[in-house]
């Protein structure tokens, strides 16, 4: 169930923003809607990961950008960020969240790109198949914990069954792009220097904006081949 919230509407980058509430099974989500600037092809569903929010670098250039190339984005806060929580639960109430979100991402009856940054990546992966994803983006995939990458979930990236995009920085603790399974059906772009919040240091070849820059360029190319 769904309902706008009264002061919802307002004017952003990108035109107009419209936010959402949506009842689910682990509580209270929002949505906020970025309209595509022209006739739409394509929601892009994109959510946070479990250390912030849709403030995330990435989301907000994303939701500033993709709506020139006809995509509308859905930027997605998931129940125990509404709620004012600190810390993330465990996957499985974050995938019952993402579920009860998913008939609002669909009532503009467009394709829907299922996407997310970090621990949002993880759910769009584990997810796609089941709920009818026609792609996958995932930002800052955590391909496991700092450090210990004998503890691999390749699984959960490789067993999306959809179209997947994989934006990596080049210097991600967690997990770098070489450390990437070679033979995943998945189209990975590295963000040289990027950490897992896609910051770059000032001694990098590319400044911040660049690298900010080859992210939207990377999945806007990307979501325009999905749309052909």
């Amino acid at each position: 169930m769904t309902k706008s919230e009264s002061a919802g509407t307002a004017k952003s980058s990108v035109g107009t923003a419209r936010s959402e509430t949506v009842e689910t099974d682990a509580g209270t989500a929002r949505i906020t809607w970025h309209p595509a600037k022209k006739k739409a092809r394509l929601v892009l569903a994109v959510s946070h990961g479990a250390g912030g929010g849709i403030e995330a670098r990435d989301l907000q250039a994303l939701a500033a950008e993709l709506p020139a190339h006809g995509v509308t984005v859905a930027l997605v806060e998931q129940p125990w960020r509404v709620a004012g929580k600190k810390v993330a639960p465990a996957p499985k109430t974050l995938d019952v969240g993402w579920r009860g979100l998913w008939p609002a991402l669909t009532k503009p009856g467009l394709p829907v790109i299922a996407g997310g940054r970090s621990a949002g990546a993880r759910v769009a992966c584990r997810t796609a198949g089941e709920l009818g994803a026609a792609a996958v983006l995932a930002l800052s995939f955590p391909l496991h914990p700092p450090g210990k990458p004998e503890k691999s979930r390749a699984d959960e990236l490789l067993g999306a069954g959809v179209p997947t995009l994989v934006v990596q920085g080049g210097n991600d603790p967690f997990g770098r792009p070489a450390e990437f399974p070679a033979d995943g059906a998945y189209e990975l772009v590295e963000i040289p220097f990027g950490d897992h919040s896609f910051a770059v240091p000032k001694r990098a070849d590319i400044g911040q904006d660049e690298a900010v820059k080859r992210i939207t360029d990377a999945v806007a190319r990307w979501a325009g081949m999905l749309g052909a």
